[in-house]
């Protein structure tokens, strides 16, 4: 099926799948095999098989601090408030103490996840009913309102890495799909350009990395500034980051790739249809700084996810600019993904070989 935006749902699992590699492990060939109507019901499918095998394993427990009145002095004794109690003629210590608990933020997300996607209308019936098992589970864990979830403060490690694609995918729902109506409650909504623009990208990079094993660099690299010797220090402070989004070393030959998902491909200015001109500035001004020694063997991309616009570059255009390649074609998600495959597979024999 197809979403909103005309890409096949399909293809936003083969997406992620290589955004995050956990999703070609075994357990998750039949979420693969299925076909979904809405994405949200992509994202049930997901976290009902992922949440599934991390309950074998056992949910992350960390530490927590607990309050409590105890008969007995359990971790560090709050005077002031068993002073309190005392006056009040009760024989109880009020105490402080650290304990291993389930109910900390990622089983949090995990289940406010699932609570609204068991509770929306794009999520099939069987999937409902996974995650309704699943959600019993979590009976000792607090739901969260969306609004208070503080994405920033996920930090993983060796304990905790396994959480890393499943609290991703909530994200995706939550921040990406989750809306608040008028009446302030929430409701499933489309999902986002924005975080569609940070999958696109992330995928673009992610199978380069996979498939391509004879480059010997991909990354998302920050470019350095070509300055020269007797540039103001102050100055130079001043001067803004340049990020690429995909950057990719063979030999002695450079690609760097900007990954653009918008809603409208093309700039209209005099009834003349172009580039987005900040895109083409951007690529050009990254190409250039890196071949310092201006030996033609950095070029630059723009690909843009296809659009439902009628006129796009699907063909790939490709100019010259001062010695270097720069290029922009679409990548229509719409199509077999096998054919996408292709698509990035010739953009990187072109210009690396």
């Amino acid at each position: 099926m197809i979403n909103d935006k005309g890409i096949y749902i399909k293809n936003i699992y083969y997406m992620l799948s290589y955004a995050f590699q956990v999703l070609k492990q075994t357990n998750y060939e039949s979420v693969a095999a299925e076909e979904f109507n809405k994405i949200e019901d992509l994202f049930a499918a997901i976290l009902a098989k992922g949440i599934a095998k991390q309950l074998k394993q056992g949910l992350y427990r960390e530490y927590v601090v607990n309050h409590d009145t105890l008969s007995v002095m359990k971790g560090k004794v709050d005077l002031q408030e068993t002073i309190r109690l005392q006056i009040k003629r009760k024989q109880m210590i009020s105490c402080e103490y650290d304990e291993l608990s389930e109910n900390n933020l990622f089983n949090q997300i995990l289940k406010t996840t699932m609570h609204y996607l068991i509770m929306s209308k794009g999520v099939d019936q069987e999937h409902k009913i996974a995650l309704t098992k699943l959600f019993l589970f979590f009976d000792g864990v607090d739901l969260l309102s969306p609004s208070s979830i503080l994405w920033n403060r996920l930090h993983y490690h060796k304990n905790s890495k396994n959480y890393e694609m499943l609290l991703n995918i909530c994200y995706l729902v939550m921040d990406g799909m989750l809306q608040t109506t008028e009446a302030g409650e929430y409701k499933m909504s489309s999902f986002s350009d924005e975080h569609m623009a940070k999958l696109f990208e992330k995928f673009i990079l992610e199978y380069y990395r996979c498939e391509r094993k004879d480059l010997s660099d991909a990354r998302a690299a920050k470019i350095k500034w070509n300055l020269d010797s007797d540039s103001s220090k102050s100055m130079i402070s001043f001067l803004p980051e340049m990020q690429s989004d995909i950057f990719l070393r063979k030999d002695e030959k450079v690609l760097i790739i900007d990954a653009k998902y918008y809603g409208k491909t093309m700039q209209y200015r005099n009834d003349k249809k172009t580039l987005h001109s900040s895109n083409l500035y951007q690529i050009f001004t990254y190409v250039k700084n890196q071949d310092k020694e201006n030996t033609g063997n950095v070029s630059g991309m723009l690909v843009y996810a296809k659009t439902q616009e009628n006129y796009i570059p699907t063909e790939g255009y490709q100019v010259k600019i001062g010695g270097n390649q720069i290029g922009a074609i679409t990548l229509d998600l719409n199509k077999d993904f096998e054919d996408i495959k292709k698509q990035l597979d010739d953009i990187a024999i072109h210009f690396l070989g």
